[in-house]
């Protein structure tokens, strides 16, 4: 998996327009007004900071595998982020801290961090999109977040003008989210995150992951191992991007799993308890995450639902909502998305949230 963005993209492209369709993993996407790419920090800089001297709005666009574009597109500059690289800046005997750019593809850092027998990223293998993005979305998977490995991220400050660096303290992250999220004001220009030297994962936490290792909960394995079993486990699931599986063509999970208070979780097993327990974890304080994906199915959504125009809910995992035809329009899936959302409000209280940024759309 060399490269994971929607479509490779040279900087030596000349200035266009086109149909960012071109560009995100689901295959959607109407015109931009103006098609920009930069290949450094610094052209990443420039480019935003040219548009906005024009009074453009801008749309910075890396591997557009967590954002669903509406089909009228987007009137101003969309500048592609192929930024790409990583080197070393410290280093002790137990950890090493390595610098990424913003563009580098998310699964080729993964697999250089396991090659070099750095641990901390082995159970996020597979997921689609660029490493400036992971901050944003606090990306998480199989028990591991990007928050507990990231130490700064490099930003262009758009109300200052201003290039910093943001520490993990201060990028408020949280469940899915960060200050960085439904935000304009910042770029993300490139990552630092603080790894672990050490040939084995840290602690295994989630149960299908520990299983399918063969290990209890909280065992180390060996980097290499985690991250095998995480793709097959990510594939299995359509998760991976294969331009051969139409489950494929998505943003990955479309919405985010409920955290709710306890009263609400008391009522929602309310509601549930004629269809059985709803799967649930304990976070932090008195709240309660609930599987969206189980309410999902048990409001009467399952794999392979169909929707307009040929969209549907993958035929693996109903958290996934796809473009199997690549031809439907964002409409049809935003149409898809909201009836799933109103249905589970319907059947059990419990208001599910788009994890994908919407851009020029809306459920």
């Amino acid at each position: 998996m060399s490269d994971v963005h929607a479509q490779p993209t040279s900087g030596a492209e000349p200035v266009t327009t086109g149909q960012l369709s071109r560009y995100t993993t689901l295959r959607l996407g109407g015109p931009a007004g103006r098609l920009v790419a930069a290949t450094s920090a610094g052209d990443l800089v420039a480019r935003v900071t040219e548009a906005a001297d024009r009074d453009e709005p801008v749309l910075v666009l890396a591997g557009g595998s967590n954002v669903v574009i509406g089909d009228a597109g987007f009137p101003g500059t969309v500048v592609l982020v192929r930024s790409r690289g990583l080197r070393v800046v410290t280093q002790d005997a137990g950890t090493v801290t390595v610098r990424v750019e913003a563009g580098e593809p998310w699964d080729d850092l993964v697999a250089a961090t396991v090659d070099n027998g750095w641990s901390g990223l082995e159970c996020l293998s597979g997921i689609p999109g660029s490493t400036g993005a992971t901050p944003i979305q606090n990306v998480g998977a199989y028990g591991q977040e990007v928050a507990e490995t990231i130490t700064g991220v490099e930003v262009l400050d758009r109300v200052t003008g201003s290039v910093g660096r943001i520490t993990a303290t201060d990028c408020g992250f949280a469940y899915r989210g960060s200050v960085f999220k439904y935000s304009d004001r910042w770029v993300v220009l490139s990552v630092d995150f603080r790894l672990t030297r050490s040939p084995l994962s840290g602690p295994v936490r989630y149960a299908e992951l520990a299983k399918a290792l063969g290990v209890e909960a909280g065992d180390r394995v060996p980097l290499a191992d985690a991250r095998a079993t995480v793709l097959r486990l990510r594939a299995g699931k359509g998760m991976v991007l294969d331009p051969t599986d139409p489950d494929t063509r998505s943003v990955g999970s479309f919405f985010t799993n409920p955290v709710l208070d306890r009263a609400a979780y008391e009522l929602l097993r309310e509601r549930a308890a004629d269809v059985g327990e709803p799967p649930a974890w304990p976070g932090a304080g008195d709240v309660v995450k609930v599987s969206a994906a189980w309410l999902i199915d048990k409001s009467g959504f399952g794999k392979g639902y169909p929707g307009p125009e040929g969209v549907a809910i993958s035929s693996k995992h109903t958290l996934a909502l796809t473009n199997p035809t690549g031809t439907a329009s964002t409409r049809a899936l935003v149409a898809l998305a909201r009836d799933i959302r109103d249905g589970v409000r319907a059947r059990f209280g419990v208001t599910l949230h788009p994890e994908p940024v919407l851009v020029n759309c809306t459920i």
